[in-house]
């Protein structure tokens, strides 16, 4: 690793850029497909037609891809979350779950994807610790589906991003935050000794700017606000709430306190719908698996967006 340079920071740091997720695919020398979830993919040229992924040297699959004569690219739809979690584990049959057939240049082609790129083995450039495949496109197909989104560590889809969206626009908003830092989340003293989440009354403006530049005057803390957890409409008010997950950095927040997950003050939250959040917020993070629900203040339903396997 170069010197000073945190591999762990590094990798949070690349996970800022949102990606789309694939699976790339091949065929073994002994007959047997074989592949692999994968974002670090992308478009190179259109004349030639060409194509690149980088295939970490550590991969089970290094020698079998790269000794090969070409691979496929599988750009996963929205509702493929789970394909990309089989093609994540060490699952002995990743093949057994999904349906697939031969492209045109012989390698596996899964169906039901967003679009998919079937290739010969163009180049390979050695790149430190991975492998950069060049491949030049003999067949593609394009669904007209949207894709599935990944960045900081989550799934996200476009079509739960156009739901807050139009939450946003839809009257008077409240944008939150559970604001979480090593597995402790804030909450800021409200009426009558309660605490409650921190939230601005959104006017105009992208939600997730004013949510940050809200919780920094609050916290004097950085704050990366990550994807959405609850978009909820209160009926008695009106109003809509929407609520996003975010990191809060170091330091002691000048406003509210942080609370541990397994000690908090849930007898004195300001609302039920406060105490709903946090209680599935504490439950969700026990398993890596988190949701977005959409709903109103009693009702609704929790979409799954789980942390890549």
């Amino acid at each position: 690793m170069s010197a000073n340079l945190d591999p762990r920071a590094l990798r949070d740091a690349f996970s800022a850029f949102t990606t789309g997720v694939t699976v790339v695919t091949a065929m073994a020398p002994d007959g047997a497909p074989l592949g692999f979830t994968a974002n670090s993919f992308s478009s190179v040229s259109l004349d030639p037609a060409l194509l690149l992924v980088c295939l970490a040297r550590t991969s089970r699959n290094f020698d079998s891809i790269t000794r090969g004569t070409g691979f496929a690219v599988n750009i996963l739809a929205e509702d493929q979350r789970e394909i990309s979690n089989t093609f994540a584990r060490p699952v002995a049959d990743r093949f057994a779950a999904v349906s697939w057939r031969p492209g045109p240049a012989g390698s596996p082609i899964l169906d039901g994807t967003a679009a998919w790129f079937d290739c010969r083995m163009h180049q390979m450039v050695e790149a430190g610790d991975h492998a950069i495949l060049v491949g030049r496109i003999v067949g593609f197909a394009n669904s007209g589906r949207n894709g599935l989104g990944y960045a900081r560590g989550s799934y996200f889809t476009p079509a739960l991003a156009a739901r807050a969206s139009h939450a946003a626009s839809a009257g008077e908003t409240l944008v939150a935050a559970v604001a979480e830092r090593d597995g402790a989340v804030l909450l800021v003293p409200v009426e009558a000794g309660r605490f409650g989440l921190p939230q601005i009354q959104l006017g105009a403006g992208e939600p997730t700017k004013v949510l940050a530049r809200h919780l920094t005057a609050v916290t004097r803390l950085p704050a990366s606000v990550g994807f959405l957890f609850s978009v909820f409409e209160d009926r008695a008010t009106t109003r809509q709430h929407i609520v996003y997950r975010v990191g809060l950095g170091p330091g002691e927040p000048q406003d509210g306190r942080m609370f541990p997950l397994g000690a908090l003050p849930m007898d004195r939250l300001d609302s039920a719908q406060t105490a709903d959040i946090l209680r599935r917020f504490a439950a969700e993070s026990m398993i890596g698996d988190f949701g977005v629900y959409f709903g109103n203040e009693t009702a609704g339903r929790v979409h799954p967006l789980a942390r890549k396997a």
